[in-house]
């Protein structure tokens, strides 16, 4: 499990380096990885591109059948999944449970769309030509993904790339290399996927450099982590005219009207505020309330947020465990001195206890402070004061990104109205932002990012579309 899986072989990496994969609670050693290098991670592309030609002619029931016994070795080795997951990316118990059932939901939706390469639709032409539409596999896959949701984010890319008879070449985030990289290969490998189709390289950015991005094999770009990093994958994918699949920060707010429930927009502001302490891209990051509500808003999330139990997260009764390492937790101690000393109020003081950093709570925020405008990616919720409806609308907007956001409203049709003027990808009204299914278009607006998961989406993403013209009868041009 802690080599990479390049050509359907586990493969020790040449590197003279070796990686430590901690557990982010105590900081133990999980295992000990030797990184591939950059020789190894070209290889790797050399072979998918090999394998992905004869996968491209595979039958629709052989892709299939990859797919479900794929999905049976997660469902016959749950447990030991969500220790995994558990143990590497700090997540509690209900969150590993819970990303285990998205990568499965992931897997299984693949099933339903590995028919759609090879169709042919019939587009009406004039006189003896006949216009026929095909969809082809792209190609070879670049997949690079984060360390919060590393199963299910890379298997969101992985499954439907191999249902579309493409090849992968993947580079999950080392700290998470197990769950990110080495369960995927491992569940591949079990159902009889051909060697080749997917590689997991355990390497580093040290290692390779930008050589996932510039391989020229590669056809699509898809990477899932921050806008920083983002626009330098596009700057760069745009040079070579590859594609691109980027589903990167966010700064979700979460907007409570002023007819809103204000004890149901509590309960999930907690959940959507909270769950893996803070670090996932959906994450509610500005709570903004309509002033007659926002008194009694904040006491009763205060209330719901001190409470929350905090600690070791394979306790099954922890909400809040550690975050992922001792630079995020560096950052998020800065970005609460930071919000200190612009003189936002702190309501709630929270703590660091060991590598846990309980709740905080800041009210009196403005909406284009720091504090307001920074992808916290930490158990630091934010609650901003609005005068109006439309003033709340406007804070909402008011931010470089676009991924997730929520309102919260008795009035569903006003709702749905005021969920088409936010520019964001997605709005859940009477819900919080932390939301994913694979039927659905899963992507951000602005700075978080282009393109589109989830069927039917995604195959027009990790496909090729080609026009085939048949000229029935000799042609007759004018010179």
């Amino acid at each position: 499990m802690n080599k990479s899986f390049i050509g359907g072989n586990w493969t020790e990496g040449n590197s003279e380096r070796e990686y430590e994969i901690l557990n982010p609670y105590d900081r133990s050693v999980i295992t000990s990885v030797r990184l591939a290098t950059r020789e190894q991670l070209h290889e790797a592309f050399e072979i998918a591109k090999e394998a992905q030609r004869e996968w491209a002619t595979s039958t629709v029931e052989a892709r299939r059948e990859v797919l479900h016994k794929a999905a049976d070795y997660l469902k016959e080795n749950r447990e030991e999944i969500v220790s995994i997951l558990v143990r590497e990316t700090g997540g509690t118990v209900l969150k590993s449970n819970v990303e285990l059932h998205l990568a499965l939901e992931f897997l299984e939706e693949s099933i339903k769309y590995a028919d759609e390469i090879y169709k042919v639709r019939e587009v009406p032409g004039g006189g003896d030509k006949l216009n026929h539409i095909h969809r082809l596999p792209l190609g070879v896959i670049a997949s690079i993904s984060p360390f919060n949701f590393p199963l299910n984010l890379s298997m969101r890319t992985i499954a439907p790339a191999i249902a579309l008879g493409n090849s992968v070449v993947h580079k999950p985030d080392i700290q998470v290399g197990l769950s990110g990289g080495s369960i995927i290969a491992k569940a591949f490998e079990h159902a009889g996927l051909p060697k080749g189709v997917l590689n997991v390289v355990l390497t580093d950015i040290e290692e390779i450099g930008d050589d996932m991005l510039t391989n020229r094999h590669s056809k699509l770009i898809s990477f899932t982590g921050s806008s920083a990093v983002g626009r330098h994958i596009g700057g760069i994918a745009g040079q070579h005219l590859k594609r691109v699949a980027l589903e990167l920060g966010g700064n979700s707010p979460f907007v409570v009207l002023s007819d809103a429930d204000v004890e149901q927009a509590v309960n999930a502001a907690i959940f959507g505020k909270f769950i893996h302490q803070g670090q996932i891209c959906m994450i509610i990051n500005r709570i903004i309330v309509h002033k007659d509500k926002y008194n009694q808003f904040v006491e009763r999330f205060i209330e719901r947020a001190k409470s929350l139990p905090y600690g070791d997260p394979g306790n099954p009764d922890t909400v809040i465990g550690p975050l992922v390492n001792e630079t995020q937790l560096q950052k998020a101690l800065a970005y609460i001195e930071q919000a200190k000393a612009e003189g936002a109020t702190v309501a709630l003081e929270g703590k660091r206890v060991g590598n846990v950093l309980t709740p905080f709570v800041f009210t009196d925020v403005a909406n284009g402070s720091k504090l307001a405008q920074t992808e916290l990616f930490a158990p630091i919720a934010t609650i901003i004061k609005a005068e109006t409806d439309e003033e709340a609308i406007s804070l909402a907007n008011d931010t470089d990104y676009g991924l997730s956001s929520a309102i919260f409203t008795n009035d569903l049709k006003q709702g749905e109205a005021l969920a088409l003027q936010i520019d964001s990808g997605m709005t859940h009204v009477n819900d919080q932002t932390v939301n994913d299914a694979p039927n659905i278009p899963f992507g951000g607006n602005k700075a978080s990012g282009l393109g589109r998961f989830g069927n039917p989406w995604v195959v027009e993403e990790f496909t090729i579309t080609k026009w085939v013209s048949i000229q029935t009868k000799d042609r007759q041009y004018p010179f």
